[in-house]
């Protein structure tokens, strides 16, 4: 019983749409048991009754996690959006000379644009102002594995209860997914969340983020 309920759960996270369903109760869990049944290649007499018991109960912890979402809906209420277009992110090879790195941000800065780098374990990002392309070239033109133009950055400006509010960070990515908005690349800094997408996906954002 344990596994089989396992395995229900874990079909109805895989699938976004019937989990939404299923907490806005829309689903005949009878046809539901079925589906599960025949995708996971269950003997649907044997299991019937046991994947049908599974469905409800999982329908009473999606009430719990509802109140959750109510939560960040309402921070998301309260934030602000701020948006810069003719951003550009640039992917370097991690080996290079950190007093350019230097040498370019101030040269930006200087100018008041946006300068922020993601450092990971192989490579570094540059977030910028489109028209320091050349700039980074100058600096950086043998080390560049990435460039990543017409990009928008939308940061999100929130309250300061989004710091002990699990699961926020979770629902925006979720919800930029569910509609087809690829997040290029994505960070934070206390309560700003910072994305950034193609230009030609703010409109749909915007339409999004309308909470």
């Amino acid at each position: 019983m344990s596994n089989i309920t396992k395995l229900t759960e874990n079909y109805i996270l895989e699938h976004p749409s019937i989990k939404d369903c299923l907490k806005n109760d829309l689903i005949n869990y009878s046809s539901l048991s079925r589906q599960i049944a025949s995708e996971l290649d269950l003997n649907l007499n044997k299991n019937f009754d046991a994947i049908l018991i599974a469905c409800r109960r999982f329908k009473r912890k999606l009430k719990k996690e509802e109140i959750h979402e109510n939560k960040i809906l309402d921070i998301l209420k309260g934030s602000k959006i701020e948006i810069k277009n003719k951003i550009i992110a640039v992917v370097l090879e991690k080996d290079i000379f950190f007093g350019n790195l230097l040498n370019l941000e101030r040269e930006i800065k200087k100018r008041k644009e946006i300068f922020r780098v993601i450092e990971g374990i192989s490579a570094i990002t540059i977030i910028t102002a489109e028209n320091f392309l050349d700039l980074i070239k100058k600096y950086f033109k043998n080390k560049i594995m990435l460039e990543n133009k017409n990009l928008a950055e939308i940061t999100i400006k929130s309250p300061k209860e989004i710091e002990a509010t699990p699961g926020t960070y979770a629902y925006l990515c979720s919800l930029f997914g569910e509609n087809n908005i690829n997040i290029v690349e994505t960070l934070s800094c206390y309560t700003d969340t910072i994305f950034l997408v193609k230009e030609d996906d703010v409109g749909k954002v915007m339409g999004l983020m309308r909470f």
